[in-house]
């Protein structure tokens, strides 16, 4: 290898050494196959829910599902629930990747990757309670998928790059269920369910085993 190639290989290790000193590396790929696993729970519930009370996503959609309170009450309980599920795995999980990786599990980086999170996602929250406050629950879905998304892209300059690809398909999903708002339970289902498992899956193998 020559002076100048050895400078080079130098220089990007460097690189990375950086890059991977300013970005929150122990994100696990668990915690997104757990959360996805959540979702789907969560998507089963919600599909028990809407047949045994006879209400029909699809020919409701555009003209007004018409849930009553408690319907909505038990939507939102069965999303919290969901989201709190995912939260719980990816503290417990990226913890335990953390210790094994000896670093540190919060620090500067892991601050700013939450802020960048969670802003697109209290965003995206109180705009989907003006959709079910203005009676359009069918664009729920679609807003969820789109708002996560975005929060994904947003967060993922401060951690793996892969969840930039992440937020990207969530993206995608989110606008093709605008169009096909009868489709936003399985896009729902597809998007915080498989893609999460398809995603953690892939990290795990790529970073932990």
């Amino acid at each position: 290898m020559s002076q100048q190639q050895e400078q080079l290989a130098t220089l990007h290790e460097i690189r990375n050494i950086m890059d991977r000193s300013s970005r929150f590396i122990s994100l696990s790929g668990l915690s997104g196959v757990a959360a996805g696993v959540s979702a789907l729970i969560g998507a089963a519930v919600v599909k028990w829910y809407l047949v045994t009370h006879t209400i029909n996503y699809k020919q409701g959609v555009g003209v007004g599902l018409n849930l009553t309170r408690e319907s909505i009450l038990f939507l939102i309980s069965v999303a919290a629930l969901v989201f709190i599920l995912a939260l719980c795995s990816a503290i417990y999980f990226t913890t335990r990747n953390a210790r094994k990786s000896n670093h540190r599990v919060w620090d500067s980086k892991t601050e700013r990757m939450l802020v960048n999170l969670f802003i697109p996602l209290a965003a995206g929250g109180i705009f989907c309670a003006v959709l079910i406050y203005h009676n359009l629950p069918y664009l729920v879905a679609p807003a969820m998928l789109i708002f996560y998304g975005c929060a994904l892209l947003n967060a993922s300059k401060y951690t793996l790059n892969d969840i930039r690809y992440l937020g990207i398909f969530e993206i995608i999903l989110g606008l093709l269920a605008s169009f096909f708002v009868g489709y936003g339970l399985l896009a729902w289902t597809v998007g915080f369910g498989v893609l999460h498992i398809v995603y953690g899956t892939l990290v795990y193998f790529k970073y932990e085993r």
